[in-house]
């Protein structure tokens, strides 16, 4: 059927009557409204869900909506939008809820409410129809429940939408081993997979239980024993398999498309024979191009990255805040290889137009102004770090991480006399993009600043240094980039694909050891370290990932061990010491060091 005579047809349902049990005979006009969806052509696919659903009766037409409207939301953060995408999250579990089996009595469904779900048995006997409304809902549910989270401000609705998680990864949970159990009757039947479940509905169980997988595994250790008390899984290797599973992936046999794959390591050769794929199919679609930009940041080909973001901002103009997503990716980069007048303009756009974070937009553009270094520049950044604590926002009664961050900094520029130690490298280092660079970026754009700073610290006193505050603090801060930069000259990261261009002609073993020494000076002096004391925990994760590339696995463990103890490490026994900035965000990071250590693989 051609694209046309689909969309006369999806413009015509909503002239026939409608029949629930008929709703998978919606499918095919659903996957052609997603292909416009993923090729950029995001307003054509909403009418075409408006038109064939208005009213809002169809199972795949109210779940087509509720997920554009649900990736409208979580980009825009807007209070509006995310009420409204609640809305519709709310109605779809309501359809979904007709078109489910219904349960076999009062105590069946108060189970119901407590577990999340029936259990496999109880699937085997639905029809079609009713498995896919039970996967719409555990879908929708879980949508809702996200969307609440970021939404609320207040930590009894926090656990309310919680509870929804739970519900709606129990009925995953019982829905996967339904398909288990009927892959393993076919198999003892000598068959393959089980051919009287469809593979639309196969493949949304396996999306489900993957990306929940996938979620939990990033969770530190602690946490992970926790949650696996309630039987839920945190494999990150089989998550990954069982996303792969529905497109048949496999790391084998690269696509003919990638050039470069065999250079990179098997992680990203797989994740580039993915994307190429699917670039060929929607050579348009922006969250491709976007995923594109990923690859190259992954592979230290950071040009190549800002090039692939420009060309997806420039294609989908419809969603603002698509281009919003391209412009922050493309600051983030600009300010590693030390180009700040150029992510001066990105972060103007972001500071005009976007609402998901103005704090940290305004931030990243005072920061800019900062490092540049132009006087006349500073009043402006002094405004503009003014306003950065005022823009703070709360998701279930917590403030962002990254937003506190922020709003330090930027007292402590005010603190200081108006003056920071090299913000926009900073910024770039706690979002870990700066070890994504070249060794010929880092040695030329990055070093020759960081160690002008250490010069200057060398020859002033502490008490001369600035307003005489916060010298301890640079010198921690300056040693800790330094140490950064010589570790990722010495060992690019594993997926980093260069060019002969791109590397530096420097002794591998005397960059290593410089990079040891400067990190240790930041440990050395870590209890003079006044307020920005999350330098030293991220010390430890960097030396202990240094270690790592160096072959010193027990010492490497011992640094990641104790950042992940929860000890206190930067002040003396005597000292005192709160929460550090972006803790939790460093104990994903430092969990994953750590698994990657056990498995052998590059950290």
């Amino acid at each position: 059927m051609s694209m046309s005579s689909m969309r006369s047809e999806i413009s015509t349902l909503s002239s026939a009557s409608y029949s629930r049990s008929d709703a998978l005979e919606d499918l095919p006009y659903v996957h052609h409204i997603l292909q416009l969806f993923l090729s950029s052509k995001m307003m054509e696919a909403e009418d075409l869900v408006r038109e064939g659903d208005p009213k809002q009766e169809r199972l795949y037409f109210s779940t087509a909506w509720s997920i554009i409207q649900a990736i409208k939301a979580m980009m825009s953060f807007d209070d509006k939008e995310l009420a409204e995408a609640i809305e519709d999250a709310k109605h779809t579990t309501e359809v979904a809820q007709r078109h489910r089996k219904p349960s076999l009595g009062l105590a069946s469904r108060v189970a119901g409410l407590v577990v999340g779900g029936t259990g496999a048995a109880f699937i085997r006997g639905m029809t079609d129809v009713e498995r896919h409304a039970e996967l719409v809902y555990a879908e929708t549910l879980l949508i809702k429940a996200v969307l609440g989270i970021v939404s609320s401000g207040d930590w009894l609705a926090f656990v309310k939408e919680a509870l929804h998680m739970r519900s709606a990864l129990n009925i995953y949970k019982h829905l996967d081993q339904f398909v288990q159990q009927a892959d393993k009757e076919a198999f003892e039947r000598g068959e393959g997979e089980a051919e009287d479940i469809d593979q639309d509905f196969r493949s949304g169980v396996l999306l489900g239980m993957g990306i929940n997988s996938l979620v939990l595994s990033l969770l530190p250790s602690k946490v992970i024993t926790i949650v696996e008390l309630f039987g839920y899984k945190s494999n990150r290797r089989q998550a990954l398999k069982t996303l792969a599973k529905p497109g048949g992936w496999s790391r084998s046999a690269p696509s003919p498309q990638s050039t470069q794959s065999t250079k990179a390591s098997d992680a990203a050769s797989f994740a580039e024979k993915m994307l190429n794929w699917n670039l060929e199919r929607f050579p348009e679609g922006v969250f491709y191009l976007f995923m594109q930009g990923r690859l190259h940041v992954s592979q230290s080909q950071p040009r190549l990255a800002i090039a692939a973001y420009d060309r997806a901002a420039q294609i989908q103009k419809e969603y603002v805040q698509l281009q919003h997503v391209a412009y922050w990716e493309q600051g983030i980069l600009m300010m590693s290889m030390g180009d700040v007048l150029p992510a001066v303009s990105c972060w103007r756009k972001l500071v005009s137009s976007s609402s998901w974070s103005k704090a940290v937009y305004t931030y990243a553009l005072a920061s800019c102004l900062v490092h540049h270094g132009n006087p006349s520049q500073i009043a402006e950044a002094e405004q503009l770090m003014k306003l950065v604590p005022t823009y703070k926002q709360r998701i279930a009664g917590k403030s962002i991480p990254i937003e506190k961050f922020a709003a330090r900094k930027a007292r402590k520029f005010q603190s200081q006399g108006k003056r920071l130690l090299l913000p926009a490298f900073e910024f770039a280092l706690v979002m870990q993009v700066m070890g994504r660079m070249t060794p010929k970026i880092l040695h030329e754009n990055v070093l020759p600043l960081v160690r002008k700073e250490i010069q200057a610290l060398r020859s002033t006193q502490p008490k001369d240094w600035g307003n005489g505050t916060g010298y301890w603090d640079d010198l921690a801060l300056a040693r800790y980039m330094e140490g950064v930069v010589l570790r990722y000259i010495a060992y690019p990261d594993p997926d980093a694909v260069l060019q002969e261009s791109d590397k530096v002609n420097i002794s591998q073993k005397e960059t290593a050891e410089a990079s040891l020494a400067a990190f240790q000076e930041v440990l050395d002096n870590g209890f003079k370290v006044e307020l920005d004391h999350y330098i030293v925990y991220y010390t430890h994760y960097d030396l202990g990932r240094l270690h790592a590339c160096l072959g010193n696995v027990p010492e490497a463990k011992r640094h990641l061990e104790l950042v992940m103890s929860g000890k206190t490490l930067e002040v003396n026994a005597s000292g005192k010491k709160g929460k550090y900035s972006l803790e939790n965000a460093l104990m994903v990071r430092t969990h994953a060091a750590s698994e990657a250590i056990d498995e052998g693989r590059g950290v």
